[in-house]
């Protein structure tokens, strides 16, 4: 698969078939992740891989009671072991490179005919407490993976004329002077 297909075929998975994952499967997930950009190379995420189901059913609980956490036959707690890093931009890198890394972990999975879903509402102690993870760590984000039981319909987006501007804010795309610049007539 294409990687712009799998950005197109990616989905918010909810329901997962009871099927165990195929381990080199996972692997390829995980080092996806672990091949991801960061600030510096700092590298500082960590995954807690969590197949465990008195675990899972702990963390559906941590998670505001969403069942599907317990249904996922795996759950990734993707945490990151600094948060001190301040960008020149302004912007705290842990929380950015820790997102790319499960950005890429996603595709990768819908690579391997998997199915995955971002998980940002649960009570961060809770999961520490539940996973064993440090104080001093912060959890960045949750994530189930599995084979999926269903497959959604795609959500609605914006057009690109909303969400693009060239040069300055607010102004607008012009087709025809994009095509002269790209060489298209």
């Amino acid at each position: 698969m294409e990687v712009f297909e799998a950005v197109k075929f990616r989905r918010s998975i909810r329901k997962y078939l009871d099927k165990e994952v195929v381990a080199e499967k996972l692997i390829r997930i995980l080092e996806s992740g672990r091949l991801a950009p960061s600030s510096k190379n700092r590298q500082e995420w960590r995954f807690v891989v969590v197949t465990d189901n008195k675990l899972k059913r702990q963390l559906r609980d941590a998670a505001g009671g969403q069942s599907f956490v317990e249904g996922a036959p795996i759950v990734i707690a993707a945490c990151a072991t600094g948060t001190d890093y301040i960008m020149s931009c302004g912007q705290a890198a842990y929380v950015i490179d820790v997102s790319i890394a499960l950005t890429q972990m996603n595709l990768q999975a819908v690579e391997e005919g998997l199915g995955c879903c971002w998980i940002g509402s649960f009570d961060e102690d809770r999961v520490k407490d539940i996973l064993g993870i440090p104080t001093d760590i912060r959890v960045v984000e949750l994530m189930t993976l599995g084979y999926p039981k269903e497959q959604p319909a795609a959500r609605s987006r914006l057009s690109m004329e909303e969400i693009t501007f060239v040069n300055h804010w607010g102004d607008a795309p012009d087709q025809k002077s994009d095509q002269a610049n790209s060489g298209h007539h």
